[in-house]
């Protein structure tokens, strides 16, 4: 296969980034949008062929999209509570040799508990696809370079790195889906501390050794609700997103601790800190490594670029500088290119070159299942108020409190 035809299944606000991220990736297109909202996927569309990444066709049955010659991969690009629907789906097409597909991505997170998400990476190697997890900010340019710098320098003269930090923060999202916990299955937690837990042990794990060479032993958590469970911050989700947080809240704050066993069984760190009740200029992702002698840092409001506007300019709400952009006057960094910046075009282009080689992606669904394992044993700690050990066994049947509608700041 010398090009590679990508369907992408949903059409939403990272559907939009991965989008931009195709301008910088070579052999594939997008050739193929569904959604069940025929409006949203055309509006899709047309960004795409504006960007010249593609001239793809619109479906709103996903078999009919599967089934076109033209879709060799499919990116899984729509909400946490129709993933392993899309993915019985897919399955049960690739088995029955109905479609041409050599490959299947899945945006972050990979499911909303443990147990769809070895559901969903069964359903896939059952069916012989290969897959690849969307976690964009381990191929994040400053990240993938601190690491360079950390194990090429820090590591090989001083010692491991033995404690990583990763933050990701902002006022709250997009769609009202994200803040009902019954259809996202989480508050903060599940929907961003999977960034910031990934990112910590891709940080921490030796380039030349196996993934699994870092084994988790244990998770701490907490959770609170800071901002949304208050007035009149209430009364606006009411009013925006039909959600009522007096009745059914999810958590807008996580910090997270997950102590690993290294390849010397020695201890090793990971922090993770996420919210959704931060104010500033917009999204903020924090990265920091520590080892004996060294150390990095990574803030993305601390850009090279950024504009000042007085009172007298006067503008509609807008996120033309950064991500969940919280302002339009005073001083205000721009993120020249998110689409690089966060990582989704090195991450789009490591998938579209793993498929085309017919091998697994460096981050797979493997990969997002531990994640999943992590999360949810998160939540336990956080309900439990104790720090617990690693025990995938341990999450069979496991729902969130706040997920289930019975979590209580």
């Amino acid at each position: 296969m010398d090009k590679l035809g990508v369907g992408f299944i949903g059409s939403g606000f990272v559907a939009g980034f991965h989008a931009e991220a195709f301008k910088g990736v070579r052999d594939a297109e997008i050739t193929a949008v569904y959604n069940v909202r025929e409006e949203s996927a055309r509006a899709l569309t047309s960004k795409i062929d504006e960007l010249g990444v593609g001239k793809p066709e619109v479906y709103t049955d996903l078999r009919e999209m599967l089934s076109e010659g033209s879709v060799n991969a499919v990116w899984i690009l729509n909400p946490n509570f129709v993933r392993l629907e899309v993915v019985e789906v897919i399955a049960e097409e690739a088995a029955q040799g109905r479609n041409d597909l050599v490959g299947v991505c899945c945006e972050k997170p990979l499911a909303r508990t443990a147990e769809e998400a070895e559901k969903m990476v069964e359903l896939v190697e059952k069916a012989g696809l290969l897959h690849g997890y969307l976690e964009n900010q381990v191929f994040a340019p400053g990240v993938a370079r601190g690491k360079e710098a950390v194990w090429r320098y820090g590591a090989r003269y001083a010692g491991r790195p033995y404690l990583a930090r990763a933050a990701e923060e902002h006022g709250g999202p997009h769609r009202n889906w994200f803040w009902d916990p019954r259809l996202s299955g989480g508050g903060v937690l599940l929907d961003m501390a999977c960034h910031s837990l990934e990112a910590d042990r891709y940080l921490l794990s030796d380039p030349d050794k196996p993934k699994e060479a870092l084994k988790p032993v244990s998770v701490q958590s907490t959770i609170a609700s800071l901002k949304w469970t208050r007035e009149p911050y209430v009364s606006r989700l009411k009013a925006d997103f039909g959600v009522d947080y007096g009745e059914t809240p999810a958590e807008d704050y996580a910090l997270t601790l997950v102590s690993y066993e290294d390849e010397d069984g020695g201890l090793v760190l990971s922090e993770a800190r996420t919210s959704w009740s931060f104010i500033g200029p917009g999204l903020r992702l924090t990265f920091e490594v520590l080892g004996p002698e060294y150390s990095i840092s990574i803030n993305s409001l601390q850009q090279e670029l950024n504009v000042f506007f007085s009172r007298g300019v006067v503008m509609p709400p807008s996120e033309e500088f950064v991500e969940k952009q919280a302002a339009e006057q005073g001083l205000m960094p721009m993120v020249p290119n998110e689409a690089i910046a966060y990582g989704y075009q090195d991450e789009d282009r490591h998938m579209v070159e793993s498929f085309l080689r017919g091998e697994m992606p460096e981050e797979d669904w493997r990969d997002g299942l531990l994640v999943a394992r992590l999360m949810m044993t998160a939540y336990k700690s956080a309900e439990e108020g104790s720090k617990l050990s690693f025990d995938p066994k341990a999450l069979k049947g496991y729902k969130p409190k706040v997920a289930s509608g019975d979590w209580r700041p």
